[in-house]
C-alpha cells in the first residue's frame, strides 16, 4: 500500500532549462545525489521506455517511462525493484507496492522562471525518509539550473 506526497520547488530558469537538466545525465546524478550519491540511470526518457535507477552498488529500481508531454509532465511507473542486477518485479515485497508512480509538472510562472511539482507514491516506512530527502533534492535541481543559467547571462 502507497500514499502519495506532493512536493514543489520554484526555479528562476526557463522551463526549458529545467526539463532538461532533470534528465540529462549528469543534472540526474547531481540533482539525486540528495538521495543516495552516484545515482545514475540506463535506459531513455521516452515515452514507453524502460529506465532503470541505479545506486553505485547496482541496487534500485526497475521502471518505465508512463507518460511525457515535452516540457511539462514526465510521469514515472516503478515497476519493481534491482537486487544484485536482477530487476524484481514478482516478489510479495515489491507487488505490496508496485507499480509505484513519480510524476513531475511543470510549468511557467506569469513572473518568469518555472514550478516544478512532483507527485510521488511511497510506503509507510519511507515516508519521512522522502519528506526529509526530496526537499533537499529538489534544492539542489533548483541550485543547479540557477546557477546554470546565471552562467548563461
Amino acid at each position: 500500500m502507497t500514499q502519495r506526497l506532493y512536493f514543489a520547488v520554484t526555479i528562476a530558469a526557463p522551463r526549458s532549462k529545467v526539463w532538461l537538466t532533470m534528465q540529462s545525465p549528469d543534472g540526474y546524478r547531481d540533482w539525486t545525489s540528495a538521495f543516495c550519491e552516484g545515482s545514475t540511470y540506463e535506459g531513455s526518457w521516452e515515452q514507453g521506455a524502460r529506465i532503470r535507477f541505479l545506486a553505485p552498488s547496482g541496487d534500485g529500481m526497475t521502471s518505465e517511462i508512463a507518460e511525457r508531454r515535452e516540457g511539462t509532465l514526465l510521469s514515472i511507473r516503478h515497476l519493481g525493484e534491482i537486487r544484485q542486477g536482477v530487476d524484481d518485479t514478482h516478489s510479495p515485497q515489491v507487488l505490496a507496492w508496485a507499480p509505484a508512480y513519480e510524476n513531475f509538472h511543470l510549468r511557467d510562472l506569469p513572473a518568469g522562471g518555472a514550478e516544478l511539482r512532483v507527485e510521488v507514491d511511497t510506503v509507510a516506512d519511507h515516508v519521512q525518509y522522502m519528506h526529509d530527502t526530496y526537499p533537499r533534492a529538489l534544492q539542489r535541481l533548483k541550485a543547479l539550473c540557477e546557477a546554470e543559467e546565471m552562467h548563461a547571462s
